[in-house]
């Protein structure tokens, strides 16, 4: 498909929608668009808007937390989704605080490494705006679905850190990311589940085994990765979850923090899924893995740890929640075994105020040992701080 046939559909989509969505008093204010290199794209072909690579700026406005991200649509590297696998996502990261970039970057005919080149330097751009943006340089993330998702999987394995001699500012700046969201990404472009279009209009028809196996992005995976998170659907015969199940697994090998989810039902391109019972929960998930990640706050997690008795005797099995009222930092959360409970900084919370709930699951025998699991007392607060935590709780069990 010509580069020019892309670039019409994109702008032909904007514009129906534009027209059954605004009345006539409405004025429409498109996002603004920032220009990666606005003196001229390395390797560029031309100067047409396909020549120059660029972010749409979504911020976050009061809500912002300091958290960004880059997200890039797919597409099979032809054209952009940039609705439904851009703008959506980008509002939906607003509504949480995280101010979104959507990345227009350069399509067939170009090939490796621009596209890649556009990703680094839209990461690099964002640190480089940090005070303008006002954002924390170190909760820089990206996102991606599909063909975007490989662009997305390559820059989580295929980063630097940034040179410090350059003249440009920008160039100075990381381009790792500090984690990852992939949607029903490409992820190998050498198994036999690979999706072979996207890997032609990145690499030509003839690529060489080498050029296959350094962007089958299974197979780059480090302990330098930075966490991420994976959704996929078993009913994709696009690109099938088991491009996500290898990354994933790819992950865990390496001792990079990840989350999978795969949803029985839903094709390949579902975006948020709106209204999917099921899937459409996806995108919360994702939110509430930034949450749990300490990505929506600026602060360092803390180690809790304490006992728990009902009525003067260790509690036999149960639960604990810490609940911060900054609904940004995660929950401390750990099981709770004769009486003992330990969360280790890398499962804590950051400094402040927390609701403390208890339950409370009987004890561990073969068979049942409560009719109920129960949440104990009412009102117990804690205040995590700087350096180690020890909460101790007798409570009274009228269960």
């Amino acid at each position: 498909m010509p580069r020019s046939f892309g670039t019409l559909f994109v702008l032909s989509l904007f514009v129906a929608i534009c027209s059954n969505t605004f009345a006539d008093d409405d004025v429409f204010q498109p996002p603004e668009i920032r220009l990666l290199w606005p003196d001229g794209a390395p390797q560029s072909m031309g100067d047409a808007d396909a020549d120059r690579p660029g972010v749409w700026v979504y911020p976050a406005g009061e809500n912002a937390n300091g958290a960004a991200i880059v997200i890039c649509p797919g597409g099979g590297y032809v054209i952009h989704a940039t609705d439904h696998e851009g703008v959506q996502p980008a509002k939906y990261f607003n509504s949480i605080g995280v101010t979104a970039f959507v990345l227009r970057y350069r399509l067939s005919p170009y090939r490796h490494p621009v596209p890649l080149m556009d990703a680094q330097r839209a990461l690099r751009f964002v640190r480089a705006h940090a005070d303008e943006f006002k954002i924390d340089k170190h909760r820089v993330g990206i996102m991606g679905f599909s063909a975007g998702g490989h662009l997305t999987s390559t820059s989580v394995t295929h980063f630097d850190g940034g040179d410090a001699n350059a003249a440009d500012a920008i160039a100075k700046e990381s381009s790792r990311p500090d984690f990852g969201i992939l949607g029903y990404p490409v992820v190998s472009l050498t198994a036999d589940y690979a999706h072979r279009g996207s890997g032609n209009n990145l690499l030509g028809k003839d690529p060489t085994d080498e050029q296959l196996k350094s962007l089958s992005n299974e197979l780059n995976v480090t302990a330098e990765t930075p966490p991420l998170f994976f959704f996929h659907t078993s009913e994709d015969t696009g690109v099938p979850a088991e491009n996500s199940v290898s990354m994933y697994l790819a992950c865990r090998k390496a001792g990079v923090p990840a989350e999978l989810h795969i949803y029985q039902q839903g094709p390949h391109g579902v975006g948020l899924a709106n209204e999917h019972p099921a899937l459409s929960q996806w995108i919360t998930a994702a939110g509430t893995w930034l949450r749990q990640n300490a990505l929506l706050v600026e602060a360092t997690r803390q180690a809790i740890q304490g006992e728990v008795k009902l009525n003067g005797e260790p509690m036999k099995f149960g639960t604990i929640a810490f609940k911060p009222r900054n609904a940004n930092a995660p929950v401390a959360w750990a099981m709770v075994s004769k009486g003992k409970f330990n969360i280790p900084a890398t499962a804590g919370t950051v400094p402040g105020i927390c609701d403390v709930i208890v339950t409370s699951m009987g004890a561990v025998a073969p068979g049942p040992t409560t009719d109920d699991a129960h949440t104990l007392g009412q009102g117990f607060v804690f205040k995590v701080s700087e350096g180690g935590n020890t909460m101790n709780l007798d409570l009274p069990d009228a269960k």
